[in-house]
């Protein structure tokens, strides 16, 4: 029996989980060939798990170690797993992480947010949908309606927000090199995250980046389309 839990995040469909956090930390676990189980959890239900543990997931229990937030879960993996394949390759790696992460941060989840946060909104359970569109809307400033009316453009200014990636990818099949790192993964996410609870089509048939997802989609056995896209 496996000791080591992912615990994620989804909405009333327990088999759609979507946090593009957690999908870094699935495609992490598998990149260093570790078996889990993941559990995918509803927003109100976090503050309960593991004691309190954390507000927010991805959170991994690894035998009797409790591991918060996705970077911080791939560090862990990077130590306490060395003789798997690596995440980072090295420390520049990590700092390649770190750079990609803040982008994605900054740059890619507000233009996914753009896109997908009423359609989340619609995939939670009642309880849920109210914590989430009374947060949200207190974040954004706006309502989740006046956020679907903007959808259309939000997918329209997608890709350009992406150029810089792209024009990597013209010299590499991987953000993190000829293979994926965690670089890749963190990316990914966000990517992952958009098709699960939008499926919305931002690339064009040749696009680069278009490409590389597809790429990453089908790591690991497939393991990025074992969720259909919405």
């Amino acid at each position: 029996m496996t000791t080591r839990i992912l615990y994620s995040l989804c909405g009333a469909d327990e088999s759609r989980p979507f946090s593009p956090h957690c999908w870094k930390v699935v495609l992490a676990l598998k990149h260093k060939g570790l078996e889990f189980e993941e559990r995918p959890t509803p927003f109100t239900q976090i503050p309960d798990l593991e004691g309190g543990f954390s507000k927010t997931v991805p959170i991994l229990r690894d035998g009797n170690e409790l591991i918060r937030d996705s970077f911080d879960i791939a560090l862990y993996l990077e130590e306490r797993y060395p003789n798997r394949p690596t995440l980072f390759g090295g420390e520049g790696g990590k700092a390649l992480s770190r750079f990609v992460e803040r982008f994605s941060q900054s740059i890619v989840h507000p233009a996914v947010t753009g896109i997908a946060v009423a359609d989340i909104h619609d995939m939670l359970d009642e309880t849920d949908q109210i914590y989430f569109r009374t947060s949200r809307e207190k974040f954004l400033g706006k309502t989740l309606e006046d956020m679907r009316s903007g959808r259309e453009a939000a997918v329209s200014a997608f890709a350009a927000k992406l150029e810089p990636v792209r024009q990597t990818l013209a010299h590499q099949d991987f953000v993190g090199g000829d293979g994926p790192l965690f670089a890749d993964y963190i990316l990914f996410g966000a990517l992952q995250w958009m098709r699960i609870t939008t499926g919305a089509k931002v690339f064009a048939p040749d696009d680069p980046v278009g490409l590389w997802f597809e790429r990453c989609l089908d790591l690991h056995d497939g393991v990025g389309r074992s969720v259909t896209a919405a």
